[in-house]
């Protein structure tokens, strides 16, 4: 069987392994998927982003690629990946605005707002989301993989292991904690 014929979580056993062959065929395997990924944190933005969704995804791989992830399955390994894009998009708006001292705004289309024509601060949002993560990491980590990943609601359930209806509950009740945070 050829590398690129593997379960994604085989490939990924590999990559921390040290075989990069290995990781050469994960991205393969997975590039279209996470380049949806990418383009959908993207165009969720109202301010341009200066990352190509491609140019995103490689410089997750390479964030990913100092610290190879554990993945438990295809999923998780998905979840993973949206977190450091996710990292990489907060590193950039991070870096635009020190270079140019300013403070424009971007909206995520996927975080539904009580306001959406108030778009989001980015930043606002990552540091409220680290802040409710100190407070319920899953409510948090519920936010991040619908918001940054794109996932669908049955599969965060899934990854988080909780039921359907636990985590609609669990995302109502953190969208009106970040909405009170936001507004501060």
């Amino acid at each position: 069987m050829a590398a690129g014929d593997l379960p994604i979580t085989d490939l990924v056993a590999r990559w921390r392994a040290g075989d990069e062959r290995a990781a050469n065929a994960l991205l393969g395997q997975i590039y279209g998927v996470l380049h949806g990924i990418a383009r959908r944190q993207i165009d969720g933005h109202a301010a341009p982003v200066s990352l190509a969704p491609g140019e995103l995804v490689h410089e997750a791989f390479l964030k990913l690629d100092r610290g190879v992830p554990d993945a438990n399955d295809r999923r998780h390994f998905y979840a993973i990946a949206a977190r450091a894009m996710r990292q990489v998009l907060i590193d950039h708006e991070s870096a635009r605005r020190a270079a140019k001292r300013s403070g424009d705004i971007v909206t995520l289309t996927t975080f539904e707002q009580a306001d959406p024509a108030r778009p989001l601060d980015l930043l606002a949002l990552d540091q409220a989301l680290s802040e409710l993560e100190r407070h319920d990491a899953r409510k948090a980590r519920a936010i991040e993989l619908r918001t940054f990943g794109g996932m669908e609601f049955d599969d965060i359930a899934e990854l988080l292991g909780i039921s359907p209806a636990t985590l609609a509950r669990d995302y109502r009740a953190a969208q009106a904690w970040l909405r009170v945070a936001l507004d501060r």
